[in-house]
């Protein structure tokens, strides 16, 4: 499983970014893929994710309304539309793949504790 991040950058507040993973070497029909992110002195967040066995993609509350998880399946691309950005976003998104039906890691405190990770791309959001 490989999987290249790539789209982070700095932002004003109230901006929009857009995170992009490069996946290969798995089958999205087996994983669950999202977005974890870590800022300095917070715990690590699961922040969205999205499978084939779920009915609609996971969400944080601290993002619900203002990030949007899509999955191309013919580029094996998964994008993280970011909008209306908060300086408390500020943080390095990792995309992850982890090898199970649903998103259930995602939700847990913490996020996800296994699977297979990107390197990370840094958020920044400016006020």
């Amino acid at each position: 499983v490989q999987l290249v991040e790539s789209g982070g950058g700095l932002v004003p507040a109230g901006g929009s970014l857009r995170l992009s993973c490069a996946a290969s070497g798995f089958s999205f029909d087996d994983y669950a893929i999202g977005w974890v992110r870590q800022a300095p002195g917070k715990e690590r967040e699961g922040v969205s994710c999205i499978s084939s066995n779920d009915g609609s993609p996971y969400y944080a509350d601290s993002v619900k309304g203002r990030f949007a998880i899509s999955f191309d399946d013919a580029k094996n691309m998964v994008y993280l539309q970011m909008s209306s950005l908060e300086p408390e976003d500020t943080a390095v998104y990792y995309c992850a793949a982890i090898p199970v039906p649903l998103c259930l890691p995602f939700r847990a405190p913490g996020g996800p504790s296994s699977g297979s990770w990107g390197q990370g791309t840094q958020v920044t959001v400016s006020s």
